[in-house]
């Protein structure tokens, strides 16, 4: 889950690299345009607590959901000749940055994503009003993903939710959903403690406003971290969470992330955000900003809000049905649950793909043709050219009955036909850590 879109890179350019003690990547190749991103102006963008950190380090900050945040570290557009990607690309990637998570470690600084704790006699059925998801028979400790849901079974936004027991949770929702999501959460906490639902006992909801979150992701992580803390790793397998002490500091963390690599995300007050992100950014570990991010994630086959999920489509037709409690698709008492089980039953209209494209890559908005008979039948909502595979990549929306694995379609990309192949999602091999 982010709010990250789909970064377009654009005219080279560079920027002078500031020595510091994290290292970051001396070769990304480009930069990216962030289509329609810029919301407020350059006076009103708010900043996470790692600003300053990301400037000594030769960040490239860009606007992003309401914040100014790294875009790239080092110095940008050189190296594109020695990357071996996929040359005849309009576009050069994050391919540095993007490899190193993969290969090794990357620290990312998702400090704008908002974090929740709701609290409460009453907080598990609470939460399984607002997501269909089962948190009844969720663990302690662990976490999972969900959405919250319009009264139609639109979706608001994706979020992950971490039990902590029956009664606390905590929830990280997305940047740029936090007016509609902070409205929300508290119509509807209004609404339930005004109700015989709160009979048992109130919800409380606090927003840890200024905290820092840190995501350190790759196959190096888990070593890198092990070096820092007592507490034995192994221990903690995909979707588990804990108090963890980090060189005297004890911060909650989570294991999972959104790049497809075993990883942590890491939660810090915001008095120890930068001496803590400065403990985990040292060699092998390196900096990554929101290029690499939002590549990463579409590789491993996951959604963003504003491109990939909206409030027009369900959890059926986003591929997300597996966020949906077995025992609550029937009986789920949950906002949104008519339209839900609708598409459950009847089948949705349209579900979300993934593609191999063939020649440029397909951006987003690129429409989707039946071949050979070229009726209009879906729409691209994310593309890049993939740096882990050298293939162009995408996943979008196709009409029920176009879904099925190896369907030949053709992609309208620049006033131009280029073929296409569903293919299944995740596109590279996910590497968690499940024990």
């Amino acid at each position: 889950m982010s709010t990250v879109r789909t970064l377009s890179t654009c005219t080279a350019r560079q920027f002078v690299f500031s020595g510091s003690r994290c290292p970051a990547h001396r070769s990304l190749p480009g930069w990216t345009n962030l289509r329609g991103l810029a919301t407020s102006t350059e006076g009103t963008l708010k900043k996470t607590g790692l600003y300053d950190f990301h400037i000594k380090n030769g960040a490239k900050m860009v606007p992003f959901a309401g914040y100014q945040m790294p875009l790239a570290y080092g110095n940008v557009g050189q190296g594109a000749a020695t990357v071996g990607f996929e040359k005849h690309c309009n576009d050069w990637f994050l391919v540095a940055s993007h490899a190193h998570v993969r290969t090794d470690a990357g620290l990312f600084d998702v400090g704008h994503m908002v974090q929740s704790n709701f609290r409460g006699r009453t907080a598990t059925a609470f939460l399984e009003w607002l997501t269909p998801s089962s948190l009844t028979s969720l663990a302690p400790y662990t976490s999972t993903l969900s959405v919250l849901l319009n009264e139609k079974g639109g979706i608001i936004d994706d979020t992950v939710i971490t039990k902590h027991s029956e009664d606390a949770y905590y929830v990280v929702t997305n940047a740029g959903r936090r007016d509609r999501d902070l409205t929300w959460f508290k119509e509807k906490l209004e609404e339930w403690n005004a109700s015989d639902n709160a009979k048992s006992g109130k919800v409380e909801h606090e927003v840890l406003e200024d905290w820092g979150l840190v995501a350190l992701q790759g196959p190096a992580s888990v070593q890198y971290l092990q070096s820092l803390t007592s507490f034995n790793l192994r221990e903690l397998t995909f979707g588990k969470s804990a108090f963890v002490p980090i060189e005297g500091f004890n911060l909650h963390v989570a294991r999972g992330g959104y790049t497809g690599e075993d990883g942590f995300e890491i939660s810090i007050p915001p008095s120890q955000t930068v001496d803590v992100t400065k403990l985990l950014c040292n060699a092998p570990v390196q900096l990554a900003g929101l290029g690499a991010r939002d590549s990463l994630r579409l590789e491993a086959g996951m959604c963003l809000y504003g491109n990939d999920l909206d409030e027009d489509t369900t959890p059926v037709e986003a591929g997300l049905t597996w966020v949906i409690g077995k025992e609550r698709k029937e009986n789920g008492d949950f906002i949104g649950a008519e339209g839900v089980r609708k598409h459950l039953k009847d089948g949705p209209p349209r579900r979300r793909v993934g593609f191999i494209v063939d020649g440029a890559p397909a951006r987003q908005g690129a429409q989707i043709y039946s071949s050979p008979q070229k009726e209009l039948i879906g729409v691209v909502t994310s593309g890049i050219p993939s740096p882990t595979l050298g293939k162009n990549i995408a996943m979008g929306y196709v009409k029920s009955g176009f879904h099925k694995k190896g369907t030949e379609v053709d992609i309208d990309v620049r006033n131009r036909m280029r073929k296409a192949i569903v293919s299944p999602m995740p596109f590279i091999k996910p590497n968690y850590w499940r024990g």
